[in-house]
């Protein structure tokens, strides 16, 4: 019989590069598909779809890994788990372009939602990676400061998660907005009525953002100024375009922040990893009376939501 899915802690000590995987989830469903014998391309597909994994940095040598230890599949304890199998499953040679990224993810379950396949296959993540890495691939990617631009997966998980707050009119703030990507999404699904604001820290990154957007779909909304990136601390917000219907954060804090959930609007969500060695993407809905509901949608990994100091040090 196989054995369950254990949850063990292990060290690795990480070279330049090398991304690393760490997931908490576990449910029935997956303990029927060990035992009814699936491929490896079924626990693939199950995987792909129950689990949302950001990337550890490189510099982190303790991490969380699920294990594996099924007759059926030949998963070792040599510091791999079946994320590394994913990935190499995952960067064939098809996936070479936008579109077809898309697809995959459409394919695999993580997208269901028109309207955001639609954004993203209109918004080409190849102009918001560093030159030379493999923009197509489903993995998050360094883009230098001890910063990260997270998976296609987890931006169209966040992304169908905040759906119903991103129409045409809506603000929408995107914490921790790197090189750009999600708020050019964001700024495509509320449009030119809309206001889609990034705020980032790193004020070269904020800068290199900026260009980015100018060669992407988004470029029109940028200079018509539905769409603005500003740096500063996104642990605050960004009062001057709040109440917000929809905020993204797109790194790990230990704990809401305060402003931010000032700055939602009554009727509006909040996605933000939160957690510090265990991190959990929380969903923050803010009701008409002002009251506030939080739910876990899936175990993660992201870089520290923390100040532009810290991170320059390496957190």
């Amino acid at each position: 019989m196989p054995r369950p899915l254990l949850l063990m802690p292990i060290s690795l000590s990480l070279p330049a590069g090398v991304i690393a995987y760490g997931c908490r989830n576990y449910s029935p469903p997956l303990k029927r598909l060990l035992a009814d014998n699936y491929n490896d391309t079924a626990l693939l597909r199950y995987l792909y779809h129950r689990s949302s994994c950001n990337n550890i940095p490189s510099q982190l040598t303790s991490l969380f890994c699920f294990k594996f230890f099924p007759t059926n599949l030949n998963c070792l304890l040599t510091g791999n788990s079946l994320f590394f199998r994913m990935e190499r499953f995952w960067s064939g040679s098809s996936i070479n372009k936008n579109k077809a990224m898309v697809e995959h993810l459409q394919h695999y379950g993580v997208i269901s939602s028109k309207k955001v396949s639609e954004v993203m296959e209109t918004i080409d993540r190849a102009l918001f990676v560093p030159d030379g890495t493999p923009a197509y691939v489903d993995s998050p990617m360094a883009i230098g400061y001890n910063a990260t631009i997270s998976a296609p997966h987890m931006h169209a998980t966040c992304l169908q998660l905040l759906e119903e707050n991103l129409k045409p009119g809506m603000h929408a703030l995107d914490v921790g907005s790197g090189t750009g990507y999600l708020t050019a999404c964001l700024a495509l699904m509320v449009g030119p009525q809309g206001r889609a604001v990034g705020v980032e820290h790193i004020p070269e990154l904020a800068n290199s953002s900026l260009k980015n957007i100018e060669k992407s779909a988004a470029a029109p909304l940028l200079k018509e100024g539905s769409l603005s990136i500003h740096v500063g601390d996104g642990r605050e917000g960004w009062p001057e375009f709040a109440p917000y219907d929809a905020i993204h954060v797109g790194a790990a804090a230990p704990e809401i922040p305060q402003p931010l959930l000032d700055q939602l609007k009554p009727g509006g969500r909040m996605v933000i990893p939160v957690g510090n060695i265990f991190q959990d993407l929380k969903v923050v809905d803010k009701k008409e009376d002002g009251s506030i509901s939080v739910r876990s949608e899936t175990s993660v990994r992201y870089v520290p939501l923390t100040s532009r100091d810290a991170q320059l040090r390496g957190y």
